[in-house]
């Protein structure tokens, strides 16, 4: 384990309540910059009556226990990426990953428990918006499939709290150290004392 005797530690934390505002506020950028690329290459595929008959393929109950079942499943693999991702910088692997949910904002987590460097920190944070948003979103481009454009917004819009965390540490030297504060939503930085 690294030795952090030589480094001044400061805690970065962002607000929940905050993120979740700002999820919401983003929701109209989001629906645009997805949106408008996909409709103007797909509006003539798109119609009213073409998204009603493929709404009619399934009935109601289905339907909805699909779109449950997928945000619910899109939600433990975005926990699970970041466990993963910085699992592969941490010194003991997966064993430094924990798993939760902060019961008082209803937000599940993973916590990384030893430190990491800021650029295997910041990867691990970025990639469930990579995998679960940016990747779909791109598919969805190219296909022109509108359940998984759908899926590509709704899941960047999931990893805000994780763009809000890489911003507070994005100007922080990326071989400095970040770990995982445990009971808050941001981490500890430790910065190298000159």
């Amino acid at each position: 384990m690294q030795d952090f005797s030589g480094y001044k530690k400061e805690q970065l934390t962002i607000d929940l309540a905050k993120a979740n505002v700002y999820a919401i506020v983003l929701i109209i950028p989001i629906v645009l910059v997805f949106g408008l690329p996909f409709y103007l290459l797909w509006k003539n595929n798109i119609s009213t009556d073409g998204i009603k008959s493929y709404l009619d393929t399934l009935n109601p109950i289905l339907r909805m226990l699909l779109i449950v079942l997928s945000i619910v499943i899109g939600i433990i693999l975005h926990e699970l990426i970041h466990g993963i991702t910085w699992s592969f910088f941490a010194s003991k692997g997966f064993k430094s990953i924990k798993f939760g949910i902060l019961w008082k904002m209803l937000t599940p987590y993973c916590h990384c428990t030893e430190p990491l460097k800021v650029k295997h920190y910041i990867l691990g944070a970025i990639m469930p918006a990579i995998i679960l948003g940016f990747i779909p979103y791109i598919i969805a481009i190219i296909t022109g499939n509108f359940p998984l454009l759908l899926f590509g917004m709704f899941f960047t819009m999931v990893a805000v709290g994780d763009f809000m965390i890489i911003n507070l540490i994005r100007k922080e030297n990326v071989d400095d150290y970040v770990q995982d504060h445990p009971s808050e939503a941001g981490c500890y930085i430790y910065r190298k004392a000159h």
